[in-house]
């Protein structure tokens, strides 16, 4: 029974179980079990921010609020490696080459992972098998940039951790290159868009981002990009070894554009003045279009001196700029025998104006003006070769035109010229010009003038003078105006002109002019004083004068043709020659009289010594002559394309002119006049000469007498004055095949003038002042050609000289007046290094002129130079070593010895 009992329990409950089933093919039974809210919600991802399209539903949504998603824009984003999305996470991860875009953010490095959650993103570096880091992440929100190792965002606060991270801000008006601020900062802490606060960062202006040759490490501070950094203590690496520059907190600007600050000076100490701050001032950006610059120097003996210079454009209307120096100069010590003070000052004024602004209306000024002795007397003495400039002139105008028929032209000039070795000083203020355009009135309106009628023509011009000649120490005193002339030349020329044999030129012309003065002069002999005596007669006088003249003139041409085979194909001389003829009366009714000591009567002009002078004595009738020449030549081409010969210059020009007097009593030809020039050697060699033939002969005490020189023993003509002079330059450029031709036709004639009155080029040197201009070593060469240069077997250099002699014998004294040679190079050993030289030797007074030797070193991110005056009056040395970039090139040091 009990081994049953299993069986019987097993039967029971599978009869159970059949009449249940059978019993629920009608009937659903529902478990009355509780429906229970999940309090666990995932995530929603919108299809769209996953970069898959989405379906919109047909169906109208409801209208109830509806929870807002995660993120606030499209995340768009690409990795070579893998793109995964972990939606238990809730995080995206991108790996190599990963980039991700999102609102105003831009992101890419070797890993980024984005929590969809916090709205955060993290970035940075991946390694290869190696061990080497590398894919460093490339930051970029709005205008900022920011390359670190890593960093944490969060898009919803806009804070963020950054671990050596690498900006760079453009600080300074238009800052490229090297002259850009980069920030390097092993921990930043992202605050908002304008604060980030840094800890150990380093600030260079080096390309080098990975070992720059020179930071200031800050240790802490508070960075405003685009405006400025704030700092503590903080000093200077160069090499990474620590420097004893300290500061014990730092204020760096980095705003684009002008912006006002401090011009840090220069230190030093003079043996004559004592200890002294140079160039030391301020800078104030007025507006967009003016600026002041004041800068100072103080010496402990109490000199002292300060420069104002402004610089003012508006584009497309005019611009200009003025420059004010001033200097108080204390030799020695009051009480003491050789104690003595001087002021010396210089003016520089420059004004131009657009010419499509007011064609009819035009402004300009060049004014250079001061102390005779400021360049070469100046404390504060950087320009070295406007120490050479024995002339400073200035010219200010202002001319109008009125366009009505017939057209007037009037301007306002007043000019100033000043020789620095004299202290002579010769002003007019002002000089009025005013003209009417040349009248036709026998023309026909179509414009054509055909015979000697309808060529009649007039004009009328009147200049107007008030002529100031004076000294240096008189300059800006009341006494500079004693001695002004004042004066007014009225004039109206007719002219008429016609051909003769239609190749012949003839010129016929008259000229009347009327002379005004404020003053004239009486002459007198003073028996007690056995003197001449010339009163001044202040008020107005006037007198006329008139003359004719007529010319003729032709052209002749003359070639020479060659073989086509040969190198020179033909020679053309062009030959003018020009007969004129003069006619002025004689003027003797503005002549008067006075007896001298021996009884004579001496005649003269109360216009003598006036502005515009006394009208001829003597009839005057006398034909003049003279003859222009040019040689050229064509040459055939070093091009073999080209398909006409090459015209070159053979004589630019020789002309040789003189006149014959027939109303003079003797002496009646006057000297030969030759001049001429030429470029040769591809224009790189300029060659200007002059010379003065005189037919007659003079007596033992060298004055001309009315005997030809051939009749008195001697040569046909007799030389009494010549002068040459001779430019050349030469480079290693005119040696390249890859040259511009345009390098080969620069001008090399006297076209190197400054503002200051020196020389733009070299041949008297360069300016010891280093510290307001970029640096000069091949700036605008490539760094990577610098590093890296192609082999080559010249080096680059650059040679100029001057050759100047003059030739002086009206006296039969035979002499060379003036011989000198002047002559600058500069040769470019490396990339990096520049070396150079000007000097010159007068062989007239053997001596050799102002000698500079020049060392120029490119130290990257630092420019080293040493000019060196061996000797001579401005014997002295000038070392500089600072920092190229205008950001900080306050960070320097200069050291130069006192001449």
């Amino acid at each position: 029974m009990q081994s049953n009992k299993h069986r019987l329990l097993f039967s029971l409950l599978l009869f159970l179980g059949v009449l249940s089933l059978s019993a629920q093919e009608d009937k659903v039974i529902p478990l009355t079990i509780k429906k229970q809210k999940d309090t666990i919600v995932a995530p929603l991802i919108p299809a769209d921010i996953l970069g898959a399209p989405v379906k919109k539903d047909s169906i109208i949504q409801d209208s109830t609020s509806k929870k807002e998603p995660l993120l606030a824009d499209i995340v768009k984003r690409k990795a070579e490696g893998y793109m995964r999305y972990d939606r238990k996470e809730g995080k995206i991860y991108l790996y190599d080459k990963a980039e991700l875009y999102y609102q105003d953010t831009e992101l890419k490095a070797g890993i980024i992972i984005m929590d969809l959650a916090k709205n955060e993103v993290y970035a940075g570096r991946i390694k290869d098998s190696t061990g080497v880091y590398s894919q460093l992440p490339d930051f970029k929100q709005g205008n900022q940039i920011v390359k670190p190792d890593s960093i944490r965002f969060n898009f919803d606060t806009q804070k963020a951790l950054i671990w050596n991270s690498r900006t760079e801000q453009q600080a300074g008006l238009g800052s490229i290159g090297s002259d850009a601020m980069k920030v390097y900062a092993e921990k930043t802490k992202k605050e908002n868009d304008s604060v980030y606060f840094m800890s150990r960062a380093k600030i260079t202006t080096s390309n080098d981002t990975i070992n720059p040759d020179y930071y200031i490490l800050v240790r802490k501070g508070k960075f405003v990009p685009g405006k400025k950094m704030i700092a503590g203590y903080s000093n200077m690496f160069i090499a990474d070894v620590p420097t004893p520059i300290a500061l014990p907190f730092a204020y760096f600007p980095m705003t684009t554009g002008n912006t006002a600050g401090l011009i840090f000076p220069t230190f030093g100490s003079d043996p004559d003045r004592g200890y002294f701050l140079q160039n030391g001032g301020y800078y104030f950006p007025i507006n967009d279009y003016v600026d002041l610059t004041l800068q100072g120097d103080f010496y402990t003996n109490g000199s002292y001196g300060f420069r104002g210079q402004s610089v003012y454009t508006k584009r497309y209307k005019y611009k200009g700029n003025v420059n004010i120096r001033f200097e108080n100069q204390i030799n020695s010590q009051k009480g003491f025998e050789d104690y003595s003070r001087s002021t010396n000052y210089n003016i520089q004024i420059s004004h131009t104006q657009d010419p499509k602004n007011n064609p009819n209306s035009r402004l300009s000024a060049n004014v250079n003006l001061g102390s005779s002795d400021y360049y070469r007397s100046s404390l504060n003495q950087y320009n070295v070769p406007n120490t050479q400039n024995n002339n400073l002139s200035s010219s200010v105008s202002y001319s109008k035109t009125f366009p009505a028929y017939p057209s007037v032209n009037l301007s306002l000039t007043a000019t100033h010229n000043q020789n620095t070795n004299t202290d002579v000083i010769n002003l007019t203020l002002p000089t009025m010009q005013a003209s009417m355009e040349r009248i036709f009135p026998f023309a026909k309106k179509d414009g054509l003038k055909k015979g000697i009628i309808q060529n009649i023509n007039f004009q009328y011009d009147v200049n107007a003078q008030n002529q100031i000649t004076t000294v240096d120490s008189l300059f800006f005193k009341s006494e500079m105006f004693d001695d002004a002339r004042v004066g007014a030349r009225h004039r109206i020329p007719i002219s008429t002109n016609f051909k003769l044999f239609k190749q012949l030129s003839v010129s016929l012309g008259g000229s009347y002019e009327d002379i005004w003065t404020l003053e004239t002069y009486n002459k007198s002999y003073d028996e007690t004083t056995e003197e001449v005596v010339s009163e001044k007669i202040n008020g107005f006088d006037r007198y006329n004068k008139y003359s004719f003249s007529a010319s003729l003139g032709t052209t002749v041409y003359g070639t020479w043709t060659f073989d086509e085979s040969k190198n020179i194909q033909a020679i053309r001389h062009t030959m003018r020659p020009s007969i004129g003829y003069s006619y002025s009366p004689s003027f003797e009714e503005t002549y008067d009289e006075y007896m001298n000591a021996d009884g004579e009567y001496i005649q003269y002009s109360r216009f003598e010594g006036t502005l515009n002078g006394a009208p001829g004595l003597t009839q005057s009738s006398a034909l003049s002559f003279s003859l222009q020449n040019t040689l050229e030549a064509k040459v055939k081409d070093k091009d073999s394309t080209a398909t006409e010969p090459k015209k070159i210059s053979l004589l630019s020009s020789f002309n040789i002119s003189t006149n014959y007097n027939f109303q003079a009593d003797s002496l009646r030809l006057s000297p030969f006049r030759v001049n001429g020039g030429t470029t040769i050697l591809n224009k790189k060699m300029s060659i200007n000469f002059s010379a003065n033939l005189d037919p007659y002969a003079i007596d033992n005490k060298g004055t001309r007498i009315n005997t030809l020189n051939i009749n008195n023993g001697g040569s046909l003509f007799r030389l009494t004055t010549a002068r040459a002079n001779i430019g050349y330059s030469l480079s290693s450029k005119m040696f390249d095949k890859d040259k511009d031709d345009e390098d080969d036709n620069k001008d090399n004639g006297d076209s190197y003038v400054a503002a200051s009155g020196g020389r733009t080029d070299d041949l008297f040197g360069t300016a010891d002042n280093f510290n307001g201009r970029p640096g000069n070593l091949n700036d605008d060469e490539d760094e990577e050609v610098k590093e890296n240069p192609l082999y080559k077997n010249t080096i680059p250099w650059d040679i100029r000289l001057a050759y100047a002699v003059s030739y002086s014998n009206p006296n039969r004294q035979d002499e060379i007046s003036n011989h000198s040679l002047m002559f600058s190079g500069n040769v470019d050993l490396t990339p990096r290094w520049k070396v150079g030289v000007s000097s010159g030797y007068d062989f007239k007074n053997q001596g050799f002129s102002l000698t500079q030797l020049r060392f120029e070193r490119d130290l990257k991110s630092f420019r080293l130079n040493f000019n060196w005056t061996p000797f001579g009056t401005y014997e002295r040395w000038y070392f500089f070593i600072g920092i190229k970039s205008s950001i900080l090139k306050d960070l320097k040091w200069e050291q130069r010895s006192q001449r």
